[in-house]
């Protein structure tokens, strides 16, 4: 199989990372992510003239591509500068949008890859650990429509969003994949409150509580009852999106180490020079191959008709990616010795940003997990 990139896509990602190393220095980056705001409207608005946007939704949707390796070669070019802009978030409720929307709701997606209407997926709650078919927010019916009431956790730069995405349930028990179903609500909706907090990475979040939120019936993404489906496959495109970022940060912090192997000197010589730090330095890179190995097995699985072909490429991925991560993290911070733990350095910040990437849409034991149960089951 080719996997050699499209010229299309090899001319996307060689602009983007050129314009991440340029525009989006660390210095810009740690000033947009400690920012009140979280993100950069200036640079949302530049990312989407540069079609990164777009680059994420299909050319039926109005953008320029969609497909896994699209996915991939953005946000890898997004990982090397640690973007903290809404993509994620875009790409998942986006998704959700563009396969399960009505005409109306669809008309929507212009302004989502131009920058001008931000969206947010709000679907993780407080006791879920991971679980995504764990929905305890409840839509029951009204006269005018559905009354949602439920609290939603770690909704990615809720504070300007337009738009969410929730999922509530309206019938089955709180684990069931069936009775889970999509709304469309506007984030000035009276009883929807949004709790901001700055994360630990960079970048905000919030949680998020709905009490008594009136929805007229046209507000339901798709079918009632049926929204599961739509989540995994938009959520799986968050997962791919993820490992995608997590190879460029990958990247980034092992040029940062080679380099300063090649420069830090100790008795005259370059440390580079050690053979027991070649052989750590050595062990990093195959991994970070590895890893990529996964990041390429996941997007080309990514639109797969079977459902457990495309989700154990999804899950085996975000398992290697975790456990790389990890790995890639603390052996760059120790080759560099006490300064990688310094909050100046951009090493730290990468090293940071790999463990948190673990920890988003399923950490490595749950995707180990998952990837088990999925192989037991019939294709």
């Amino acid at each position: 199989m080719n996997f050699n990139h499209t010229e299309d896509r090899r001319m996307l990602s060689d602009m983007l990372k050129r314009f991440v190393a340029e525009q989006y220095s660390f210095a810009v980056r740690d000033e947009i992510a400690r920012s009140p705001e979280g993100y950069s409207t200036e640079f949302w608005q530049r990312y989407a003239e540069l079609g990164a946007i777009g680059a994420l939704f299909a050319e039926a949707d109005g953008g320029l591509g969609g497909e896994g390796f699209d996915i991939a070669v953005v946000f890898e070019a997004l990982g090397r500068g640690l973007v903290v802009e809404p993509f994620l978030d875009t790409l998942m409720a986006g998704d959700t949008l563009a396969a399960a929307g009505t005409a109306a709701q669809k008309d929507l997606l212009e302004g989502l890859q131009t920058g001008a209407t931000r969206i947010a997926l709000a679907h993780a709650e407080p006791q879920a650990y991971y679980e995504l078919a764990h929905v305890d927010t409840r839509a029951e019916r009204s006269a005018d429509g559905w009354i949602l009431n439920g609290q939603k956790a770690l909704v990615g730069q809720a504070e300007h969003a337009d738009l969410f995405v929730v999922s509530a349930r309206t019938s089955g028990d709180t684990q069931s994949v069936d009775g889970v179903t999509l709304f469309l609500v506007p984030a000035t909706t009276p009883g929807l409150h949004v709790n901001g907090y700055p994360l630990i990475d960079g970048g905000r979040a919030a949680d998020i509580t709905l009490d008594r939120v009136t929805l007229p019936d046209d507000a339901i993404l798709g079918t009632i009852d049926q929204g599961y489906a739509i989540l995994e496959r938009s959520v799986g495109k968050g997962i791919l999106a993820l490992c995608a970022e997590a190879l460029g940060a990958m990247d980034a912090a092992r040029d940062a180490t080679l380099e300063y192997l090649q420069t830090r000197q100790q008795f005259g010589v370059p440390i580079g020079r050690f053979q027991a730090l070649q052989h750590r330095m050595a062990d990093v890179l195959l991994e970070i191959e590895q890893a990529r190995s996964a990041v390429i097995n996941a997007a080309s699985q990514l639109d797969h008709a079977d459902r457990i072909t495309r989700e154990r490429a999804l899950s085996a991925a975000k398992y290697t990616i975790g456990r790389v991560g990890t790995l890639v993290a603390e052996e760059c911070i120790q080759l560099h010795g006490g300064i990688g733990m310094t909050w100046e350095l951009p090493l730290a910040h990468y090293a940071k940003r790999l463990i948190m990437i673990d920890h988003q849409l399923g950490d490595e034991d749950h995707h180990l997990g998952r990837y088990i149960a999925l192989t037991q089951q019939p294709s």
